[in-house]
């Protein structure tokens, strides 16, 4: 039976500040680090063996995963990086604290930006600090695929064609893979998975450094089971399809 293990990053220095992050490439605290430390040993104990991980091109999650692997004995396995698994976009927002933005725009338009499926917030100007074009990881990259905001719904739109091609083969091929992301990007893949509808999704909530490990079907990536590892930071699961 194949198995996948989705890892959102410990806490980040931008999480802790209640700042909003997005494609910013801030890095893990200290109780982060201990996040993912525990994400590992949580796995180790399953007796899982994995083929290889994933995780996107932003330090806290990669630091997540080699952290995480490190303690599982496994820091040999093959990782993929990858732009597509990136957090979500926050536009305009980016580095913005986000209680002071509620008393900017008003609680309820915060919300609408925060949580809606498909509405994103404002476009990020060209000229911010923060602006992914100026990043030379991204600079192989056409400039229609950077964005300059993105919505639950558009972060699903670049997921989805990276999780078909390249994991879900290995997956149906028994393999069992790691995948160490963001809240947002790994929320696009429970919707996926899970058959989730668009007005449920924006519910589910990952937590940081706490694995959730799911059992799939034979030959498929249809769950047969799904569970988090420490039951003391658990969020309520979607119904299995």
């Amino acid at each position: 039976m194949a198995r996948l293990a989705l890892v959102r990053h410990g806490q980040s220095e931008w999480n802790l500040a209640n700042r909003f992050t997005g494609w910013v490439d801030v890095k893990l605290t200290k109780a982060g680090e201990a996040q993912a430390k525990r994400a590992g040993a949580l796995l180790k104990e399953t007796g899982v063996e994995f083929s290889g991980a994933y995780t996107s091109v932003l330090q806290r999650a990669i630091k997540t995963l080699f952290l995480a692997m490190e303690e599982m004995d496994r820091l040999w396995l093959p990782v993929i990086k990858d732009w597509r698994l990136n957090e979500r976009h926050y536009g305009g927002l980016t580095g913005l604290d986000k209680k002071e933005t509620a008393e900017r725009h008003g609680a309820d338009q915060v919300k609408i930006w925060r949580r809606s499926y498909d509405i994103p917030p404002p476009d990020m100007l060209e000229d911010s600090p923060y602006n992914a074009a100026n990043d030379l990881r991204y600079g192989a990259l056409n400039s229609s695929d950077i964005p300059m905001t993105e919505s639950l719904k558009t972060t699903l739109d670049r997921v989805q064609p990276y999780w078909e091609a390249e994991i879900v083969p290995r997956l149906i091929a028994n393999e069992s893979l790691i995948i160490a992301a963001h809240g947002n990007s790994l929320r696009a893949l429970v919707k996926l998975m899970f058959d989730v509808s668009k007005d449920d999704i924006v519910n589910v909530e990952i937590p940081t450094g706490n694995p959730l490990l799911i059992d799939l079907k034979p030959g498929s990536v249809s769950p047969a089971d799904a569970r988090y590892l420490d039951q003391d930071r658990a969020s309520t699961l979607p119904d299995l399809p």
